[in-house]
């Protein structure tokens, strides 16, 4: 595999596992990281980009595509949603730096784009919350 195909396959594992689609970058990019064939900051730098532009694809649906989720195609259960609402009512905006976490974070950020939190501050939270826990993995192991 080139090196071009795999970065590519970690951002976009990294991409979806920010979604609403089952991924697991963080094991995909321990083992990158594990094998020394790649070069750490670049695993970091794709695995962070392309999860934080998984949470922008959340936030532009909660932006502007709510308005379908009565339709029994919307793929966002309400439950998940008022739970990230509640979360998001009690901690606020800084609640974005844990958008890494595993079963809140992507509903924090959909809830984020609903509630429209302004997209610079948005932008500038996940990508701090997820940089640093993909630091923390690449520095682990």
């Amino acid at each position: 595999m080139t090196d071009i195909a795999a970065y590519g396959g970690l951002f976009m594992t990294a991409l979806l596992a920010a979604t609403i689609f089952p991924a697991q970058s963080e094991l995909l990019l321990a083992g990158m990281h594990a094998s020394g064939a790649y070069d750490h900051l670049a695993l970091l730098l794709v695995a962070t980009a392309g999860n934080v532009l998984g949470s922008v694809v959340n936030w532009a649906i909660g932006r502007y595509l709510m308005h379908f989720q009565d339709r029994r195609w919307f793929p966002i259960k309400p439950a998940m949603v008022d739970r990230a609402t509640r979360w998001y009512q009690r901690f606020g905006v800084w609640s974005l730096l844990l958008a890494w976490m595993p079963v809140l974070g992507d509903p924090l950020t959909l809830v984020a784009g609903i509630l429209r939190v302004d997209f610079r501050l948005f932008l500038l939270l996940v990508t701090l919350g997820k940089g640093a826990r993909y630091a923390a993995l690449v520095a682990a192991v």
